[in-house]
């Protein structure tokens, strides 16, 4: 079923668009939050969760991507599933938070410039300017939280390549900020 009418039924209050939602990017949704996690359990939960707060927010929202707004809304609450449950422990978010370390620091400075929309915004043209291949990289590993092999494999690659890659774009975006004075 086409996006546009599997939200005309979140619209409409169909609880079909659930199962519409689900046949088309359950999959997709499953692995995003999997990646975050790493239990299969807590990802079923914040996919359920997602299709919940997808038909909360279809009231006032009609996207045009639904599987990049249901993306959204699984990673947010994966993220945040994984914050409550994974407090002292380290794992894959953490290896991810630290490779981005180098070019945007943890500070409440960085946080409240995302919240204004300054971050935000730079972030999305520095992506919009790096050439195709690199930002898909950049978004498989830093929004999808997909390995470096995984990467590689998917987009036909050395792992090397991929490594030093994201290793340049790291740096790039560092540069990148502190001309814009955010960092």
């Amino acid at each position: 079923m086409e996006d546009c009418k599997i939200v005309d039924l979140y619209w409409e209050r169909n609880e079909n668009a659930i199962g519409e939602s689900d046949k088309k990017y359950g999959k997709m949704l499953k692995a995003l939050s999997l990646s975050l996690l790493s239990s299969r359990e807590d990802a079923e939960e914040c996919v359920n969760d997602t299709y919940l707060d997808a038909w909360n927010a279809m009231p006032t929202a009609r996207p045009a991507y639904l599987g990049a707004f249901l993306s959204k809304i699984t990673r947010r609450i994966s993220v945040d599933r994984f914050r409550a449950t994974h407090r002292q422990k380290r794992g894959g978010m953490e290896n991810l938070t630290e490779e981005l370390g180098e070019c945007i620091p943890s500070s409440i400075s960085v946080v409240e410039e995302y919240e204004n929309g300054r971050l935000s915004k730079a972030l999305d043209a520095f992506l919009a300017a790096l050439e195709k291949e690199k930002r898909v990289m950049f978004i498989r590993r830093y929004f999808y939280s997909q390995p470096v092999a995984e990467i590689a494999s998917a987009m036909q690659l050395g792992e090397s390549k991929v490594k030093v890659t994201l290793h340049r774009v790291r740096e790039s975006l560092r540069q990148f900020l502190e001309e814009q004075e955010l960092l």
